[in-house]
């Protein structure tokens, strides 16, 4: 059988539906003839179309499976109530033999596996790309602790995943409601910075706030911080400006509860858009004139501070005109 190219849209079928702990279902996904699927790094997400009646989103989860493993891929979903209806609907279409249209993996999230210590910190449903890095690291023989922290024991999802692996030593388990000596606690648990050490964190936003100020506090380089946000609290308001797409020879004015991509879409320019919270990437466009004001999570501190891309589903202008090469 002949591998997918990594290039092309795949249809994938839900092969196994796992029901987690804490309201989160694990879904292992092979292409329906069996061929090989593209092969993926550590850190990777998949980018999935949820088609229901008047839905259709795209939505981006991360591989949990060994990148080592190329006949199907795993990922975790958490049903978030406060989800603006991705999470639900995997929940709900997601059961064996559904068939979705992904496209990916894709990786900006990646692994420096040359380091000789990583430290993985992952909350909640933030745990699944860590347990990709976990697999690899393994594999690879490094030097390796993922703390994995969850409100309780008995919502903790992959504990089975966990104690099956030839790596469960390397993971310590924080939850809330036990005593404060088993709380994660960053000034004990943070590494001390080091040139070879790097540092990996997902969870929800104020987790990953904490731990990333805290390490930075603490002296490790920003470039060593490595983060990827699920979502985030955004505010896209903001006074009106204008946007010129300048290939395309089109000037809107985006209004105060307006985005940059949908005052362009209305006059025929189209920027593709997925999470519509700045956190994936897609929509990332070049900035030719003018400041942005960066409301994203996806872009580096450097890229935001060189200002020129933009992310076009959230973030906003600092001067009255932006200029973007589309």
């Amino acid at each position: 059988m002949n591998a997918i190219s990594p290039k092309q849209t795949l249809e994938l079928t839900v092969t196994e539906r796992i029901e987690e702990p804490g309201n989160i279902i694990r879904l292992r996904l092979a292409s329906p003839g069996g061929e090989p699927l593209p092969p993926f790094t550590a850190g990777a997400h998949l980018d999935i179309h949820l088609q229901d009646g008047g839905l259709d989103l795209w939505r981006q989860y991360s591989l949990c499976s060994d990148p080592a493993t190329n006949t199907a891929y795993e990922i975790g979903v958490l049903k978030d109530p406060k989800s603006r209806g991705g999470s639900e609907a995997v929940h709900r279409l997601a059961t064996p033999g559904a068939r979705f249209r992904i496209e990916g993996p894709r990786n900006h999230f990646p692994l420096e596996e040359s380091a000789t210590r990583t430290v993985l910190f992952g909350g909640g449903i933030g745990i699944t790309p860590m347990l990709a890095m976990a697999q690899r690291l393994h594999a690879l023989g490094r030097d390796f602790t993922l703390h994995y922290c969850t409100r309780s024991a008995g919502i903790t999802a992959f504990r089975s995943m966990i104690a099956a692996s030839p790596w469960a030593d390397r993971v310590v388990f924080h939850h809330d409601d036990e005593d404060e000596a088993q709380r994660l606690q960053l000034p004990r648990d943070l590494p001390q910075p080091d040139a070879g050490t790097h540092l990996y964190v997902c969870g929800p936003q104020g987790f990953m706030d904490w731990v990333i100020s805290s390490a930075e506090a603490m002296g490790h380089a920003a470039s060593h911080v490595h983060r990827e946000y699920f979502s985030a609290d955004v505010d896209t308001t903001g006074e009106s400006f204008e946007v010129e797409a300048r290939l395309s020879g089109i000037t809107v004015t985006v209004g105060p509860e307006d985005t940059i991509a949908k005052a362009l879409a209305r006059a025929g320019v189209k920027i593709e858009v997925k999470c519509e919270e700045g956190v994936c990437g897609t929509c990332v466009t070049d900035v030719l004139e003018g400041t942005p004001d960066h409301r994203d999570q996806f872009l580096t501190d450097s890229e935001k501070e060189e200002g020129s891309m933009i992310c076009a589903c959230c973030s906003r202008a600092c001067t009255s005109r932006l200029v973007l090469d589309i």
